[in-house]
C-alpha cells in the first residue's frame, strides 16, 4: 500500500530498526554448541560468537562487547550510509523482491491491465536510463508549464491543491488519517513542509557543517536549473533559499511536533482566514477534492500563520521559481541520468555521506516496493513466510501482553485507578503478524513501461484518490502501512495495533531453531517495543480505541511524567561524537519504547521456564543468552554525516545507546553479568529509571 501523505510522524515506530529469506528461520550460527532435551528438536543458542570482542568488558560496555569485532571487521560500502542488523535483512530482501520482479520482467505477452503487467513495466521503465537520458526533462514540462501560467495568489492556491496530489513539495502537507479524538472517523490533516533541507535548524545553525551545507544546497539548485535548461539558475537559487529560511522561522522542532496533544487543532473550514486571509483555502480544499470538508486539523498553526504572511510578502514570480526547483527536485530520480546524479550528489553524497549511487536494480525494486508493495507482498509471503512462524509469532505476542499486564499490576508507584484503565487499553490491543488479510486493489492504475513519470503520477494520484474516499467510511482495519517485505514494525495509536512485517520474521530477531531466550531478547523485546509505544510519552495519551483522552489520575500522570524526564537527562548524558549528544527529549517515545520493551520481554522470558532452569547453552545461562540476543540485533555502524543528520532528525537513538541506555536500568542485566560500582555500565540503584 502506498500513502501519499503518511506524514504522522510521531505516531508510528517507524525504525525498530530506521527501512530473502528463503529459509533463514531454520540457519543455525557455526560453532554454536547445541543443547536440549528433546532428542527431536537440537535447539542452538542463536548467539553470533564470531562478533563478540572479548576486550571489551561486557560490564564496561555490552554493546561493544557483542558487537564488537563486527564493528572493527567490517567496512560500510561506498554505496551504503549504513550497515548492520537491520540493514543485512533489507539487502536480503531486496535481493528477494528483485528476482520475483525480474521473473515477471523476463515473460512476455503479459495480459495488459494485470498485475504482473504493471510490476514488471513499472520495473522497465526506471531501468531503460537510455530512453531517460534522450528524453531530458520533458516527461515534467507540463508540470512546467502549468506553473509558468500561474498569474495569481489564487490559482498559486489551486496548484498546491491539485500538484500536491502527485507527491510535489508543499508548504501545506495534506493528508487522510483517523481523528485523534474522534477514531471512529477519519479527519483532513495539514502537516507543515515546504523545506527542501531536512529540518528548520539546517537554516541556522552556524557550526561550520550546517553552513557547507547551505551553500552546497544553494549550488546543487543552481546546477539543476542550468542541468534542466532554465535560465538565472544562480538567482534562482537565492530566492528559494530566502523563501524557505523565512518558511523554517516558523517550523515548530521536531520535538515540539511531537507532542500529541498541542498538535491537535482542529478549525472549521470556514473560519480557516482566521489562521491567514493571505492564502486561498477555498481553492485549494476544491483542487484537493475536498471542499465538503467542515473541518480539518492542523498540526503547527503558527506555522500556517506564518506561511500565510511569508505568502502574502512575496511576489509570485519568487514562489514560481519555488514550485519549479522542487518539480525538478521531487522528480529527478526518474529523469535523465545528468539531473539524477546531481540531485544524488546534494541529497546523498554531501548530506548523508553515500559516496557512490546504489545499483540500479536496487532503486527499482524500491520504485516498485513503493507503488505496487502488496502485489510483491503476495507473492513474497507465498515464498518466504512459513504457517508456523505466524503461529510462533502470535505465541509470543500473547505470552509478551500476558507479562505487560502482571507488570502493569506490580508497579508501586502506580494507583488501581490507572492500572484498571492500563488493562483496558493493553487488552485492546491489535496484533498484526506477517501480512494483511486483505490485499490492496492497483486496478484503478496504469502503468505503461516507456513512461517513468508518468507511471509514479498516476500511482500518486490512485493512492490520493484512495485516501480521499476515506472520508465519511468505515474504519479499514485491514490495511497496513508497511509491506510484508518491509523490515521494520510499528504501533498505530488510534487503531490501537501492534504490527510486525514477515520480513523482520528472521534471525537475528527471530530464529525458529534457537531456544527461546533470543527469541525473547529479539523479537520479544521488538514485541514488547511496539507494545510499550501505547504507554510511552505520547502513546499513553490515547485510550483503549484510539482517542486522545487522559485516563491517568493527576498523581500518576505526574510520577510517569517525573520518570520520563529521568530518561531524558540519562540519555542527553550519551555522546555520539565529542560535540554531539543524544537528543533526549526528542528521543524519549522510542527510548520509553526500548526500556518498556527489554524489561517486558525479559518478564515473559522467565514466564515461559514454568519454574524450570533455562538449559545452558554454548556457556551461556538463559538470562545472559537473552541480553545478548537483545544487543546484538542493534548493531549497526553508520558513516558520520549520516550519524549526524539522524541524531538531528530521527526520533530514534543509535543502536549502541538503544542497548547500553535500557540494559544500564535492568537489575536483572547486573545480576546476568556481575556488574558492579565501577563498572562504566553501572548506575546506582536510585539512579536506574523504571516505568513498565
Amino acid at each position: 500500500m502506498k500513502k501519499l501523505f503518511h506524514a504522522v510522524p510521531t505516531t508510528l515506530c517507524t525504525a525498530l530498526l530506521v527501512m530473502g529469506i528463503s529459509a533463514p528461520l531454520t540457519v543455525a550460527q557455526a560453532g554454536d554448541a547445541v543443547s536440549s532435551s528433546d532428542s527431536k528438536q537440537v535447539l542452538v543458542s542463536g548467539i553470533d560468537k564470531s562478533n563478540i570482542d572479548k576486550t571489551v568488558r561486557p560490564q564496561d560496555n555490552f554493546y561493544r562487547y557483542i558487537n564488537g569485532a563486527w564493528l572493527k571487521n567490517n567496512e560500510i560500502p561506498a554505496d551504503k550510509t549504513a550497515i548492520g542488523s537491520f540493514y543485512d535483512l533489507r539487502d536480503q530482501s531486496d535481493e528477494d523482491v528483485k528476482a520475483l520482479i525480474e521473473e515477471l520482467a523476463a515473460t512476455e505477452n503479459l495480459r495488459n491491465g494485470s498485475d504482473e503487467q504493471k510490476v514488471a513495466d513499472l520495473f522497465r521503465s526506471f531501468m531503460d536510463v537510455e530512453a531517460l537520458n534522450a528524453s531530458g526533462t520533458k516527461p515534467v514540462q507540463p508540470i512546467l508549464d502549468e506553473i509558468n501560467k500561474i498569474s495569481s495568489k489564487q490559482e498559486f492556491a489551486r496548484f498546491l491543491g491539485e500538484y500536491g496530489h502527485i507527491g510535489m513539495t508543499n508548504p501545506l502537507g495534506l493528508y487522510i488519517s483517523l481523528d485523534a479524538k474522534d477514531s471512529a472517523r477519519y479527519a483532513v490533516h495539514v502537516w507543515q513542509g515546504g523545506l527542501g533541507l531536512p529540518d528548520e535548524d539546517y537554516y541556522f545553525n552556524e557550526t561550520e557543517r550546517f553552513e557547507k551545507l547551505r551553500s552546497g544546497y544553494v549550488e546543487h539548485i543552481e546546477k539543476m536549473f542550468d542541468l534542466a535548461g532554465l535560465k538565472n539558475g544562480k538567482s534562482a537559487a537565492q530566492t528559494i533559499m530566502h523563501l524557505e529560511t523565512k518558511m523554517a522561522k516558523h517550523h515548530w522542532t521536531r520535538v515540539e511536533s511531537r507532542d500529541s496533544e498541542k498538535r491537535y487543532n482542529k478549525f472549521e473550514t470556514e473560519k480557516l482566514s482566521e489562521l491567514t486571509d493571505g492564502f486561498d483555502w477555498a481553492e485549494f480544499l476544491k483542487a484537493q477534492g475536498i471542499a465538503d470538508q467542515k473541518s480539518i486539523i492542523i498540526n503547527q498553526p503558527s506555522f500556517i500563520e506564518g506561511f500565510g504572511n511569508i505568502l502574502s510578502a512575496s511576489s509570485l514570480e519568487d514562489w514560481k521559481t519555488y514550485l519549479t526547483y522542487h518539480t525538478l527536485s521531487n522528480f529527478a530520480s526518474y529523469l535523465s541520468a545528468d539531473i539524477d546524479n546531481e540531485n544524488f550528489e546534494f541529497f546523498s553524497k554531501q548530506l548523508r555521506g553515500r559516496m557512490e549511487q546504489r545499483d540500479r536494480w536496487k532503486r527499482g525494486v524500491a520504485v516498485v516496493n513503493n507503488n505496487l508493495g502488496e502485489v510483491i507482498g503476495k507473492v513474497y509471503v507465498s515464498k518466504h513466510f512459513k504457517p508456523e512462524a505466524k503461529a510462533r509469532m502470535s505465541e509470543l505476542v500473547e505470552n509478551l501482553r500476558t507479562a505487560y499486564g502482571d507488570s502493569i499490576d506490580g508497579l508501586a508507584w502506580m494507583s488501581d485507578d490507572t492500572k484498571k484503565a492500563a488493562h483496558v487499553k493493553l487488552a485492546a490491543f491489535t496484533p498484526k503478524i506477517g501480512y494483511p488479510d486483505r490485499w490492496e486493489d492497483y486496478s484503478a492504475l496504469s502503468i505503461e513501461a516507456s513512461d517513468l513519470v508518468g507511471n509514479i503520477i498516476r500511482s500518486n494520484k490512485v493512492a490520493e484518490q484512495k485516501e480521499i474516499e476515506k472520508l465519511g467510511g468505515p474504519i479499514r482495519k485491514w490495511e497496513w502501512a508497511m509491506t510484508p517485505q518491509t523490515v521494520n514494525a510499528y504501533y498505530h495509536p488510534t487503531m490501537n495495533e501492534i504490527v510486525f512485517p514477515a520480513a523482520i520474521l528472521q534471525p537475528p530477531f527471530f530464529n525458529m531453531a534457537a531456544d527461546d531466550a533470543v527469541n525473547y531478547g529479539g523479537i520479544g523485546a521488538v514485541i514488547g517495543h511496539e507494545m510499550g509505544h501505547g504507554f510511552d510519552d505520547q502513546g499513553s495519551k490515547y485510550d483503549a480505541e484510539g482517542n486522545l483522552r487522559n485516563w491517568w489520575t493527576e498523581n500518576d500522570l505526574a510520577e510517569f511524567k517525573k520518570r520520563g524526564a529521568n530518561l531524558v537527562a540519562q540519555y542527553a548524558g550519551y555522546k555520539v561524537f565529542d560535540d554531539l549528544s543524544v537528543n533526549g527529549e526528542l528521543t524519549l517515545g522510542e527510548n520509553i519504547g526500548d526500556l518498556s520493551g527489554v524489561t517486558i520481554a525479559y518478564k515473559a522470558y522467565k514466564a515461559s521456564l514454568n519454574g524450570k532452569e533455562a538449559p545452558v547453552i554454548d556457556g551461556l545461562t538463559g538470562d545472559q543468552r537473552f541480553f545478548m540476543g537483545f544487543a546484538q540485533i542493534w548493531r549497526s555502524k553508520i558513516v558520520e554525516e549520516s550519524m549526524r543528520n539522524r541524531v538531528a532528525t530521527d526520533p530514534h537513538s543509535p543502536g549502541e545507546f538503544r542497548a547500553l541506555g535500557s540494559l544500564s536500568n535492568m537489575d536483572e542485566f547486573y545480576e546476568a553479568f556481575d556488574v558492579k560500582k565501577g563498572d562504566a555500565m553501572y548506575l546506582p540503584p536510585e539512579e536506574r529509571v523504571k516505568i513498565w
